[in-house]
């Protein structure tokens, strides 16, 4: 079972936007987890970002780091200005405890259509029969 995370530091965040000091937003994404024989499968919503707005990396403790940020476009043209501007600076960090019967060097990840799709294989039986070490005694 995989365990996740959120990291959305939800005070300061809080904080600030009620301040009102800074333009960042920190949204979560929805998430969907899906199990077969084969494989675990994360399924995030992430409509407007590209794959070039996501970083995936494996951590320290052996966890899976899903980090987005999307910087809005400012076209700042010296004859118009802003009369309303919302659109902001997002960015969302998900931690999922993976499981130990999985290929961490084998993850892999694509964006289509708005949902950032990662294949997490699993380990087969065959392979944890051969993983077994028998240590001769001498």
């Amino acid at each position: 079972m995989l365990v996740t995370r959120r990291n959305q530091d939800f005070m300061p965040a809080l904080f600030n936007e009620l301040m009102n000091w800074n333009d960042t937003t920190y949204s979560t994404p929805r998430m969907n987890i899906v199990e077969n024989k084969d494989n675990y499968r994360l399924e995030f919503c992430i409509p407007g970002l590209t794959k070039e707005d996501v970083k995936m990396s494996i951590d320290a403790e052996g966890n899976l780091v899903v980090e987005m940020t999307k910087e809005s476009k400012e076209d700042n043209k010296k004859d118009e200005r802003y009369l309303r501007h919302e659109f902001s600076v997002e960015h969302f960090r998900q931690t999922v405890m993976l499981p130990e019967d999985i290929h961490k060097e084998n993850i892999k990840a694509k964006v289509e259509n708005g949902i950032l799709e990662v294949i997490i294989p699993k380990v087969t039986t065959e392979e944890k029969r051969q993983a077994i070490q028998t240590i001769e005694i001498g």
